[in-house]
């Protein structure tokens, strides 16, 4: 059942692109940067991003762009995370191109996008962590300019960023239309993520980011970490942000989501019915219908309190 389901996902895939290849051909100008990531066709473009590594934001972007393109959503997710190449690893993949490429000429962004087993298309970020670390502001703009054409194969584009507060992340977090952070319920992970709602109130005029909270036992852990940063970014920010910072959702711990990760393969695909799965799927209708989430841990969550009171 699930073969075919991505065999499905491949084929309309490449419909897209074999579309989009016939729009590039029509109209070969270039993009002006402004208009990357999809503005110019009103594509959604999504950022997840975190304030420090370890959280699992690459594991809930794999996931969530699963549960979008199961949706109907032709979803693109391309791994900013340069020289890291995390988003291979969790699919499973070998990329033999990668967002370091589309530097080369005569490279464009349709040359580098990966079909993965799983029914998504992915940019592969990079294992060459020494160039990736010396990028001339000339070359992150051949890299926005080429990532414009995105617009033409994808409804949603989900893009992981690095973690922290580097420039490079800093530029994709303020070019995308919405941001989502990423962070658990650890006080030095609520703390970087408060430092990234800082930077990202300083360097953006839409000031507007939503809180993903990982690895929670319950719903009111999620909220108390949303709070928290909610009421920082009251007290402490110069700027105020123009709308408060709310929970997008929230993924249970969950040991399927570590076994997954052993076995390279999407946790939503693993294990469709698990509780860190139906958070996933929660989170997409979420982004899609502003339904509130609300996902129960269920038989196994009640176990789990009972018997660590």
């Amino acid at each position: 059942m699930l073969e075919d389901q991505a065999a499905s996902l491949r084929r309309k895939a490449r419909k897209a692109a074999a579309k989009a290849e016939q729009l590039d051909d029509q109209n070969d100008q270039p993009l002006d940067p402004s208009q990357m990531f999809g503005k110019k066709h009103s594509t959604r473009v999504i950022t997840i991003t975190s304030g420090k590594g370890g959280v699992g934001k690459t594991n809930i972007a794999v996931n969530l762009a699963i549960a979008l393109q199961l949706m109907n959503k032709r979803t693109l997710l391309i791994d900013a995370d340069i020289g890291m190449a995390n988003v291979d690893l969790i699919l499973g993949s070998v990329s033999h191109r990668n967002m370091l490429d589309l530097l080369e000429d005569g490279v464009e962004l349709r040359d580098i996008i990966i079909d993965s087993t799983f029914g998504i298309n992915y940019v592969s970020g990079s294992s060459g962590i020494e160039r990736a670390l010396n990028f001339t502001r000339k070359e992150q703009k051949i890299l926005h300019r080429k990532l414009a054409a995105a617009d033409k194969l994808a409804d949603i584009i989900l893009i992981d960023t690095g973690a922290g507060l580097g420039r490079q992340v800093l530029d994709f977090i303020v070019a995308a239309d919405e941001t989502l952070l990423v962070t658990t319920n650890e006080p030095t992970s609520i703390s970087d993520a408060f430092a990234v709602i800082k930077m990202y109130c300083r360097n953006s005029k839409k000031r507007d980011i939503r809180v993903i909270v990982n690895r929670i036992d319950d719903i009111e852990e999620s909220e108390d970490v949303t709070r928290k940063l909610r009421e920082a970014a009251q007290r402490f920010l110069e700027i105020p942000i123009t709308v408060p910072i709310d929970c997008a959702g929230y993924v249970f711990e969950d040991r399927c989501v570590r076994d997954a990760v052993q076995k390279q393969m999407p946790f939503i695909v693993d294990q469709p019915t698990s509780p860190a799965s139906r958070c996933i799927i929660a989170l997409a209708n979420h982004l899609l219908t502003d339904q509130t989430i609300r996902v129960k841990r269920g038989w196994r969550g009640f176990l789990k309190r009972l018997f660590s009171r």
